[in-house]
């Protein structure tokens, strides 16, 4: 071997034994951990009810800046899931001209990776969820949403999501029970939610079987004014979820129980939620929940692409929502916190209208069918269309006082609880005492200033969601339709066309009363004294005055009798007619029919009416 070869031998030993000296002082551990350390990002929203745009009087961030973070947040980790808890496809007009078309659109371009359906996204009816179902980018599933006939589902129970670095994520879904009366009954006949326990500890087993790293459950079913089964008794009662993303009940959760992590993020959002998760070994080591608020995100540079298609959609609405209808005086209260909890202006405005529209006694119609402040000024369609999204119509019914009764103890069930089946009503007026038990809560109700008898029967306005038991309300249920009638959001569109400008107050029509309030306190007797007795005085007779003798009153002349009117035909009105369907076969307008059979309300017309067609 030649000297400039060991020179270059010496060398290279000298440099191997530096370098074993240097690895040798560091822990060999420390180069394994970061190897088996894997990373995952959740990001999750609930309960958007249509909110697809900016808007800073709710505090919404919308879906264009959303997909601007999201976008961010996967360059620096690709293992990122962007989850949905359900009430989405429904609740404004934006979403709600295309049944959830629209919304479902959006979703996929922001890059949503699973959803669960929330009992308001079932409010275009069963059907239509399947077919927006199929038409979404991303899957929806349900593991408690099955058929009463045999137990199989529409739905798929889980995903399993197969990430970077082999990291396998099992996401399952859980709907609500209460969205068998939360959204219209008819919306889920044939259709049963299973024990969201029983069926989240079956999924459990399922997901351990496929070896997955990391168990998610996506639910709809809340905490707060739920009363059937909520997620905290999930994450209590079901060993190996590892996190909860829930929605419905509109809260900010971020809460551990056991080993398990409870999420949410409020509502229309306001807020993106985002989980950051730490795998080591087959083992999770970090979870931390945080939430990127409305103030933070709304200086995001919105994605240029969804804010395209957001203006196209406005474009196309444009000519429907802009129209002036009338005017406010005042702010219409329609904040969920207090139309779930008592008398607001809105509440009494809505019920004033339904109850003008028809004949009924009494107008009667839940707070949760409220989901927005009108502001004061120019009322437009747009603004009672986000008030009232809803596709429920007019229904007027006959009950008993005792109905009548029964349905405002359920009313006032929950409270001071938020709820959705919160009472507002018009031409009554009743009390109740939050002290007492349920079911005894209930005191004085007056009906057009007469006390409630609860014998005699009442033709009640409410909407047909309620109608038909909705919203828990079972005592309206089976009962026949006196009368039927538009969408509430219409009703109220055609109070405004009438009356110009509205300035409608509290009034008490809804009052709560305390114990201390309603009995009083005995007082201590004081000792009596003595009163100096007066001297009897006499009586004075009262003075006669002579009886007059009554007038004769003139004999009533006979009047002629009235020209001979022309016989009108007549046409009863059969179930789905409407007015301008029967003008038509007679080559009438439904305003001459209106104007000469003396209805008021030209949309409002009942099976068995008779009208005289001039």
């Amino acid at each position: 071997m030649n000297f400039r070869n060991k020179r270059f031998l010496n060398l290279f030993l000298s440099l191997t034994l530096i370098v074993g000296i240097v690895l040798g002082t560091v822990p060999m551990t420390a180069f394994a951990k970061d190897a088996d350390v894997k990373k995952l990002t959740i990001v999750h929203l609930n309960d958007v009810h249509g909110r697809i745009e900016l808007d800073e009087r709710e505090g919404a961030i919308g879906y264009a800046r959303l997909k601007t973070k999201v976008d961010e947040m996967r360059k620096e980790n690709p293992n990122l899931l962007l989850l949905n808890a359900g009430d989405t496809l429904h609740g404004t007009t934006m979403v709600n001209v295309t049944k959830g078309e629209t919304m479902v659109d959006l979703m996929g371009l922001v890059g949503f990776d699973v959803m669960v359906p929330g009992n308001h996204d079932f409010n275009y009816g069963y059907d239509r969820l399947l077919e927006l179902k199929k038409r979404a980018k991303f899957p929806i599933i349900g593991s408690n949403i099955v058929k009463e006939s045999d137990g199989s589902s529409d739905f798929e129970p889980y995903v399993i999501k197969e990430l970077e670095n082999g990291l396998k994520v099992g996401i399952f879904g859980l709907g609500t029970e209460e969205t068998k009366y939360k959204s219209h009954p008819d919306n889920t006949v044939g259709i049963k939610f299973e024990n969201p326990v029983k069926v989240a500890k079956d999924m459990v087993k399922e997901l351990e079987k496929e070896k997955v790293d990391f168990i998610i459950a996506l639910v709809h079913l809340g905490i707060e004014g739920s009363l059937e089964t909520t997620s905290k008794e999930v994450a209590e009662k079901v060993d190996g979820i590892d996190l909860i993303v829930d929605g419905h009940s509109h809260e900010i959760l971020n809460k551990t129980y056991g080993d398990t992590l409870l999420v949410q993020a409020e509502s229309y959002t306001k807020n993106i939620g985002v989980v950051d998760i730490e795998i080591e070994d087959g083992k999770v080591v970090k979870k931390e929940g945080r939430l990127i608020t409305f103030d933070e995100a709304k200086d995001y540079t919105p994605d240029e692409e969804v804010e395209k298609a957001i203006a196209k959609i406005e474009e196309i609405n444009k000519p429907i929502v802009d129209v002036v209808v009338g005017k406010s005086k005042v702010e219409l209260v329609g904040e969920r916190g207090k139309v779930r909890t008592g008398e607001t202006n809105l509440g009494n405005l809505i019920t004033d209208a339904m109850l003008k529209s028809t004949d009924a006694d009494v107008a009667f119609t839940n707070g949760g069918g409220i989901r927005a402040t009108i502001p004061a000024g120019e009322v437009k369609v747009n603004d009672i269309l986000t008030s009232f999204p809803f596709t429920n119509t007019l229904a007027v019914i006959e009950v008993k006082g005792s109905e009548i009764m029964a349905a405002l103890e359920r009313g006032v069930d929950t409270y001071p609880d938020e709820a959705g089946h919160f009472p507002h009503v018009s031409g009554m007026v009743y009390e109740f005492n939050p002290d007492k038990e349920v079911g005894s809560r209930v005191g004085k109700v007056t009906i057009k200033g007469e006390d409630l008898d609860l014998n005699k029967t009442y033709k009640l306005v409410t909407n047909d969601f309620m109608a038909s038991g909705g919203d828990g309300y079972t005592m309206f249920q089976g009962k026949p339709f006196v009368a039927e009638g538009g969408l509430l959001s219409d009703v109220l569109i055609d109070y405004f066309k009438e009356v110009g400008e509205v300035s409608p107050a509290v009034e008490g029509r809804v009052k709560v009363t305390k114990a201390a309030e309603t009995v009083e306190e005995p007082k201590a007797e004081e000792p009596k004294t003595e009163e100096p007795k007066e001297e009897a005085k006499p009586v004075e007779k009262p003075v006669e005055k002579p009886v007059e003798k009554p007038v004769e009153q003139p004999k009533p002349q006979p009047q002629p009798a009235p020209a001979p009117v022309a016989a009108a035909k007549k046409y009863v009105v059969e179930s789905g007619d409407v007015l301008w369907k029967i003008a038509k076969k007679f080559g009438k307008t439904y305003q001459e029919l209106a104007e000469y059979n003396n209805i008021k309300n030209p949309h409002l017309i009942f099976p068995g009416q008779v009208i005289l067609v001039p």
